[in-house]
């Protein structure tokens, strides 16, 4: 188990190269998440698993626990190997949702090996994954400890219903935070950010249509889940007002938790996971799901077509449900928890750290925090190429 508060979140090192699915300003859109499923899709490769004890595991940096002693050694996955005798190549090769895909999609679209066995990307990629037919099936039989301990809010999204190609590696919030020192009464909606005379000059949006559009478009009545060009509309012209009222001060990547630290910003959208580490520096930081609702995200592992080892990719992803290995994991990266039971088996640690981890809300939220946030839907082909440009047009 890895102890301290060096943590660096990787979402927070590299969300301007595009993290959580949201394509820096100038960065070439992909195609949407909402397109119709190819008619055939790429063939499944053989798994020879069974005479192959290896595995190649594709994941961000900073992104798995790390050994105090080693930063080479990463403990749960030293763990699953001596388990399984399966051998791991990690590989920390995705920085960001973008720039992986324009990398395998060559290898895809021909349904052959990426050199990956299993990689993990953002909900929205997924859903792009699964549409062009390029993701293996998973074999339920294989993820027993998955389905045992998954946390229901996640076990049925729009995107991969049933969860039959994915499953979540760490989950996030998105939301408000603010300093409660400069803001004493707090801060309870969206629409407070972008109006409140108190806040002007003093507010953070993300650059990235996909982090900032969707979650301002779904608080105009709709919800994430259905909102509307119309609530897309409202949600832009809004946050032209606020642009030209001098209530934004800038539109940020990465940078924003900086500007947090250090009191340039009172209030920002904002990912629960960095809010989680700024707090051990500056407890005056707060993170409050508004009032419209927050927006749950996964970064998630799945199996490539063309990949020859799913059956050893599969017995990793049930690996990480055991709530020993899920407590681990999530103590070094401070994320969500897609396994709820983990929070006891932190608790049980007895450590100042472990137990201050299953007592935060922003990586064990509660039934009330997690019954006001949903899963975006996807954007249509069109809809992805009209909402990038209105937003940058507000953005730049």
């Amino acid at each position: 188990m890895v102890r301290g508060t060096a943590r660096i979140s990787r979402r927070r090192l590299l969300r301007n190269t595009g993290l959580a699915g949201a394509a820096a300003i100038g960065a070439p859109a992909l195609a949407a998440c909402g397109t119709d499923p190819v008619e055939t899709a790429a063939p499944s490769a053989e798994d020879v698993s069974a005479t192959d004890a290896n595995l190649r595991f594709d994941n961000w940096p900073l992104y798995i626990d790390v050994s105090e002693e080693d930063e080479n050694v990463r403990p749960t996955l030293q763990a699953f190997e001596d388990e399984t005798d399966i051998s791991v190549e990690y590989v920390e090769a995705i920085n960001s949702n973008e720039e992986y895909f324009a990398k395998i999609s060559p290898q895809l679209s021909a349904g052959q090996a990426t050199g990956a066995d299993v990689f993990v990307v953002t909900d929205w990629l997924v859903a792009r994954l699964i549409s062009l037919g390029w993701l293996q099936e998973l074999n339920q039989d294989n993820l027993t400890t998955v389905a045992a301990n998954i946390d229901p809010a996640l076990q049925d999204p729009a995107f991969d219903p049933g969860r039959l190609y994915s499953v979540p590696w760490q989950s996030g919030i998105t939301g408000i935070a603010y300093n409660s020192k400069a803001l004493p009464d707090g801060i309870t909606s969206f629409d407070q950010l972008l109006t409140d005379p108190a806040l002007a000059g003093k507010v953070t949006l993300f650059s990235g249509m996909r982090e900032s559009l969707p979650i301002l478009a779904g608080a105009q009545g709709n919800g994430l889940e259905g909102f509307t060009d119309a609530d897309v509309d409202a949600a832009i012209a809004k946050v032209e007002k606020a642009v030209a009222d001098g209530q934004i001060r800038r539109f940020t990547g990465n940078d924003y938790a900086d500007d947090l630290a250090q009191g340039n910003v009172v209030a920002a959208l904002a990912w629960s996971g960095d809010v989680a580490q700024l707090q051990f520096d500056n407890p005056d930081l707060e993170f409050v799901i508004p009032d419209e609702g927050g927006e749950l995200w996964s970064d998630n592992m799945v199996v490539p077509v063309g990949a020859t080892r799913k059956t050893n990719a599969e017995r990793l992803m049930d690996w990480y449900y055991q709530p020993e290995m899920a407590a681990d994991l999530v103590n070094w990266v401070g994320y969500v928890c897609p396994v709820p039971a983990a929070r006891e088996v932190l608790i049980g640690y007895g450590d100042e750290f472990s137990v201050a981890t299953a007592e935060s809300p922003l990586v064990f939220p509660s039934a009330d925090d997690l019954s006001n946030v949903s899963v975006s839907r996807e954007l249509t082909e069109d809809e992805e190429a009209r909402y990038e440009t209105d937003w940058n047009s507000v953005v730049t």
